[in-house]
C-alpha cells in the first residue's frame, strides 16, 4: 500500500483519488480552497442556484465507468442524469433559428433542412460522417492511452479526411475548421454552427485544426446531458465516492512545495510549515503552479509537447428572472455573433474587445434552480486571453445578445451577478482564469497537453492542464490514466 498525496480537488484529481483508493492505496487530497470540484462551483442567492462552470455534460460514460470501477452504486444511483432535448438551439446572425435534437443524426439533418433550406442537413450529415472518421483515428491515443513518447505522429498527421472536389477532379484536405466550413458546409449559418464548438473552447476556428471536428461529433454521437440540481451535483457525488473509499481530505491546505530526495518524489510541504510524506504525488494544478511547487527546476521531460498558446477565459452573467420558464424552452441556446470577423479579431487578434460576442444561454428549467414561478438563467462568453478587465461593458453586450433568445429579458430581471475570470482563477488556481482546451491532433502539437508523467519519478500531473486536456470528460479520463500509471506502472497502455 503506497501513500499518495493529491494536490487539488478538481474533477481529474478526484477521479484519480477514488480509483487509487479502490486499488488499496492510502490517499490524501490537499485543497487550498474550502471545497472540492475545481471549476464546478455553485452560486446561490435568494433561492436561486447557478452552475458557475460547465452547464452540460457530454460523454457521461466516463463518469459511469468511474462509478462502476469504484463501488457498487452506479452513477445514476448517486445523481439524476437527464438527457437534454433539444441538445441545443441556435440563433444565427440573420435571425434564423434551429433546434437540434439530441443524439439523432437523422433528426438533426431534418431540422437543418427545414430551417436553413434543402441540402443544408445533408452537408452537415456528410460532415459528421467525416468527423466520425477523425474520432475513430484519434480516440484511443488522445483520450484512452498515456501520451505517446512519439507524440509527434499525432502532431503531424491531420486525421480529418480529404474530400473529393468535383471541379478540380482531385481531393482536397482542410487544414483548419474554418476551411471545413468554407469548403464543405458552404453556408454561413452552418459555418457558425461548426465554429461555435471551437469558440466554446476558446479556440480560433481560423487556426484550429480540422481535427476539432471531433467536438461536434462527440455531442451528436453521445448526446448532451444535465445533472438534476446542477452539475455541481456531479462533483458532490464524486467527492462522496472518494470519502466512501476512505480518501482523506484536507481543505484550506495550501501546498507550497513538492519534496524530492535521491531523485524521487518524497512528499509535499504546506503553507503552515507542516509536511506530508508520500510515495507518489498527483498534482491537479496549472503548469505554472506545478513549476513553482518544484522550485522552478522543470518537471517536463526533454522532448515534451511544445507550450500551449495562452488559453482564453470565460465571463459568466447570472440572471435571476421573475416569471416561470416558458413551456418548450430549450435548455441551451447559442446566440451567434452578427459579425464573425469582428468577433474573431476581438477575441484572437489585435482589435479592441468590443465586438458583439457569441453567447451561450443556459435555461435548465430545474425546479431546484429558482423559487417557484421564477427562472435562473446563465449566460457565458469567451474572454480574450489578453483581457484582464474591466468587464462591465462586455457583460452588457452579453445581456443584449441574450435578448435575442430570451424575449423581455430586461423587464423580467430581478438581479444579476457577474463571474469574471478572476473568480475562475480563485476557484482553479489557473492564471487569468484560463480554461484549458481538450487535446486535439495535428497543428504541430500545439493543442496537445503534457504527459501525465514528469521527469521526477513518482510525480504525476492530472486534470485539464495535463493529457488529455480540458473538459469534464477529459478530466475523468485523465484521472483514469494517472491511476493506471501508478497501479500498473510504466507498462500501462490505457483503459480498456
Amino acid at each position: 500500500m503506497a501513500r499518495i498525496a493529491v494536490i487539488g480537488a478538481g474533477m481529474g484529481a478526484l477521479a484519480a483519488a477514488a480509483r487509487l483508493a479502490v486499488a488499496g492505496h492510502r490517499v490524501a487530497v490537499y485543497e487550498r480552497t474550502d471545497t472540492y470540484g475545481g471549476a464546478l462551483r455553485r452560486f446561490e442567492r435568494d433561492g436561486f442556484s447557478f452552475d458557475t462552470g460547465p452547464g452540460v455534460l457530454p460523454l457521461p460514460a466516463v463518469y459511469r465507468d468511474l462509478f462502476v470501477k469504484t463501488g457498487k452504486e452506479p452513477l445514476e444511483a448517486c445523481v439524476e442524469l437527464v438527457q437534454v432535448d433539444p441538445s441545443s438551439r441556435h440563433v444565427f446572425a440573420d435571425g434564423t433559428a434551429v433546434s437540434l435534437p439530441n443524439a439523432s443524426r437523422a433528426g438533426v439533418v431534418a431540422a437543418l433542412d427545414e430551417a436553413l433550406g434543402a441540402g443544408a442537413g445533408k452537408r452537415w450529415g456528410d460532415f459528421l460522417v467525416r468527423a466520425r472518421e477523425a474520432w475513430d483515428r484519434t480516440r484511443r491515443p488522445l483520450l484512452e492511452e498515456p501520451l505517446w513518447p512519439d507524440w509527434q505522429v499525432l502532431a503531424e498527421r491531420e486525421p480529418y479526411p480529404a474530400v473529393p472536389h468535383k471541379r478540380l477532379l482531385r481531393t482536397r484536405r482542410a487544414g483548419t475548421l474554418a476551411e471545413v466550413g468554407a469548403w464543405e458546409l458552404r453556408d454561413p449559418r452552418l459555418t457558425a454552427l461548426l465554429e461555435g464548438y471551437a469558440l466554446a473552447q476558446g479556440l480560433d476556428p481560423r487556426t484550429t485544426p480540422a481535427s476539432a471536428a471531433v467536438l461536434p461529433y462527440m455531442e451528436h454521437a453521445f448526446g448532451t446531458w444535465y445533472v438534476r440540481g446542477g452539475l455541481r451535483e456531479l462533483a458532490r457525488a464524486v467527492y462522496e465516492r472518494c470519502v466512501a473509499r476512505r480518501v482523506e481530505f484536507h481543505f484550506g491546505a495550501d501546498v507550497t512545495a513538492v519534496r524530492e530526495k535521491d531523485g524521487r518524489v518524497r512528499g509535499i510541504e504546506l503553507a503552515d510549515g507542516t509536511a506530508a510524506e508520500a510515495d507518489f504525488v498527483v498534482a491537479g494544478v496549472a503548469p505554472g503552479v506545478l513549476e513553482r511547487l518544484t522550485a522552478g527546476h522543470g518537471v517536463r521531460a526533454e522532448g515534451e509537447v511544445p507550450p500551449q498558446p495562452a488559453a482564453s477565459g470565460r465571463l459568466t452573467v447570472l440572471l435571476a428572472l421573475r416569471g416561470a420558464r416558458p413551456e418548450g424552452t430549450a435548455h441551451r441556446t447559442v446566440v451567434h455573433a452578427p459579425d464573425r470577423e469582428a468577433e474573431l479579431e476581438a477575441l484572437f487578434g489585435t482589435a479592441a474587445p468590443d465586438a458583439e460576442p457569441t453567447v451561450t444561454v443556459l435555461r435548465p428549467g430545474d425546479p431546484r434552480s429558482a423559487p417557484e414561478g421564477h427562472e435562473a438563467v446563465a449566460l457565458t462568453t469567451v474572454v480574450p486571453a489578453r483581457l484582464d478587465g474591466p468587464y462591465d461593458a462586455l457583460a452588457e453586450r452579453v445581456i443584449a445578445a441574450a435578448e435575442r433568445a430570451v424575449p423581455g429579458l430586461r423587464e423580467r430581471l430581478l438581479w444579476q451577478e457577474v463571474i469574471t475570470p478572476a473568480g475562475i482563477a480563485e476557484a482553479t488556481g489557473a492564471g487569468g482564469g484560463a480554461v484549458p482546451v481538450p487535446a486535439l491532433a495535428a497543428a504541430g502539437g500545439r493543442l496537445l497537453h503534457p504527459s501525465n508523467t514528469t521527469r521526477v519519478p513518482g510525480l504525476y500531473a492530472v486534470g485539464g492542464w495535463a493529457h488529455p486536456g480540458g473538459g469534464l470528460p477529459h478530466a475523468g479520463m485523465s484521472g483514469a490514466l494517472v491511476a493506471g500509471l501508478i497501479v500498473e506502472g510504466p507498462d500501462f497502455r490505457g483503459s480498456q
